[in-house]
């Protein structure tokens, strides 16, 4: 099973328990699409994505890899704003995202391609985010890096989610119900696997009100 880091916590913990409770192990492989997609085309039985259109993207640039008819969606999980332990400068709101000398650290990919503009559009906030944006990047893993590395950065606009795997450098913004962008995590069946069944089954398993409330547990809706 191949997918980006961000549903990695449940996915992971699932795969755990199903592994556990039937006998079929199921490996992860998780992180940027680049370090694992000439694997997958080898081997892979499940792809996962972090939002539809990754997954979507993934099938338009590599035809042949995933059987689009048996997509299927999991849970959604909205964005937020990421801030330092503290937040020490007392971020409360995409409005104070666009105030001077804040410095926005940007995922411009990994499924959050868009979703900082999605969300300031709605409000008008597009320009002054846009300015304070101090560094662009293409991963969720690129930015880990980034904001453990130095303190420079003083908000990240990305998946609450990531939030529950980042709680030791970073406090979570959430935003107010009505502002909230929620995004999908889609999974389908490699079109070349020869574990269909065990595919489906495991599908099916992460489809259940058990492993639902073990999504929720990693902040998705």
């Amino acid at each position: 099973m191949y997918g980006p880091g961000g549903p990695l916590g449940p996915i992971e913990e699932l795969a755990e328990k199903f592994s556990k409770e039937t006998g079929i192990h199921v490996e992860v492989t998780a992180g940027p699409e680049s370090k694992w997609i000439e694997d997958a085309k080898q081997d892979a039985d499940l792809i996962y994505g972090g939002s539809e259109y990754m997954l979507r993207n993934m099938m338009l640039n590599h035809p042949g890899l995933i059987d689009e008819q048996s997509q299927t969606e999991l849970f959604p999980r909205a964005a937020g704003i990421l801030v330092r332990k503290g937040n020490p400068k007392n971020i409360q709101s995409l409005e104070d995202l666009t105030k001077n000398r804040i410095k926005i650290l940007d995922v411009n990919g990994a499924g959050q391609l868009g979703l900082w503009e999605d969300l300031a559009g709605r409000k008008g906030l597009i320009p002054g985010i846009s300015r304070n944006i101090d560094q662009s990047v293409t991963s969720s893993a690129e930015a880990i890096e980034i904001w453990k590395k130095n303190d420079k950065h003083d908000a990240w606009i990305t998946y609450e989610s990531w939030h529950y795997r980042l709680a030791d450098v970073t406090d979570l913004v959430e935003l107010p119900e009505e502002e909230k962008l929620y995004r999908g995590t889609p999974i389908s069946i490699a079109a070349n696997s020869d574990q269909r069944k065990a595919a489906k089954q495991f599908i099916a398993f992460l489809k259940t009100e058990a492993s639902h409330e073990v999504f929720q547990k990693w902040g998705w809706k």
